[in-house]
């Protein structure tokens, strides 16, 4: 179909938003598959109503269009009506209020309780010296005890260690604080090493705030470092390193958590979250697992 506003539009927007050839194609194909639809349905894009365009997105949506596509359509549509309203084509803006496709929220990565006792064992085993083992074993365990997120662990004071503790207070985001219990292993595993980082300091005649101390200009284990420190864990322990982070580690913590009858409040303050709307993602990894559980193990699933 041609439209005598289609191509008014297009050279506005080569005039005034100098828009690269691309982009103008783009637009053209969009706004084509647009008045197509309205010329089958014998509707003029003057007469176009906002439960016309409606229609259309519908109609692209059941066509199995994905949602980048749709919106990208529904912005150049919009724009058009925009221009037509400001050239005076219309006395009204009938895609305006338009809300575009709402983007899924993607569920976030987790790891099944095997993978994560895999990942604790080569911890343990892991590193080219008896400390860097102790270490490791120490940042694995307390990791996926608390969730704390990586910055909280690495940044972690000695000072909140100290003492056997039950619990230790975090500091996290926006400077709020959190009490956040610790498991027996990670106790043992802290207890551990904390007994070979003093005596590191002791011979090296240093003192270090952090649990973590390093040489770099933060002085404390960085966020990057551990990251890949899990990466070459992930790969010992004959895992697929692509889907495994400290971050990752966060979200099995609340998922296992949930799983075994943790309520969502507790969990939402043991994450740090300041709405519970962002823990009650969890609910939805859980209904996805045992969705995957049903499928995969029932016997009429063959």
């Amino acid at each position: 179909m041609s439209h005598h506003w289609l191509p008014v539009f297009l050279e506005a927007m080569q005039a005034e938003q100098d828009a690269a050839d691309n982009t103008l194609q783009a637009y053209a194909r969009d706004l084509r598959g647009f008045l197509d639809h309205l010329d089958r349905k014998g509707i003029t894009p003057e007469d176009a109503t906002r439960g016309d365009i409606e229609t259309y997105l519908i109609a692209l949506e059941a066509e199995g269009l994905a949602q980048s596509t749709r919106a990208r359509r529904l912005s150049a549509i919009r724009q058009l009506y925009r221009f037509a309203f400001l050239e005076g084509w219309r006395m009204d803006d009938p895609a305006g209020l338009i809300s575009g496709p709402k983007k899924r929220r993607s569920l976030p990565k987790t790891l099944s309780e095997e993978d994560v006792d895999a990942l604790l064992d080569t911890a343990r085993h892991f590193g080219k010296s008896e400390a860097d083992r102790v270490r490791n074993t120490c940042l694995m365990e307390m990791l996926y005890a608390t969730g704390l997120r990586v910055s909280e662990l690495v940044g972690l004071p000695v000072s909140a260690t100290r003492g056997d503790p039950r619990m230790i207070l975090v500091r996290g985001k926006g400077g709020k604080e959190r009490m956040v219990p610790l498991s027996g292993d990670a106790r043992e595993a802290l207890a551990n090493w904390l007994t070979v980082r003093d005596a590191a300091e002791a011979e090296a005649k240093v003192k270090s705030p952090f649990l973590f101390p390093s040489r770099g200009k933060k002085g404390h284990l960085t966020r990057e470092a551990f990251f890949l420190l899990v990466k070459e864990l992930a790969v010992a322990a004959g895992l697929d390193p692509k889907g495994i982070s400290p971050h990752v580690l966060r979200h099995a913590f609340a998922t296992h958590l949930l799983a075994h009858g943790a309520d969502l409040r507790s969990i939402q303050a043991l994450l740090g979250h300041a709405d519970v709307a962002t823990t009650e993602i969890y609910t939805h990894v859980l209904e996805e697992r045992l969705k995957e559980l049903v499928f995969e193990k029932h016997p009429l699933a063959r």
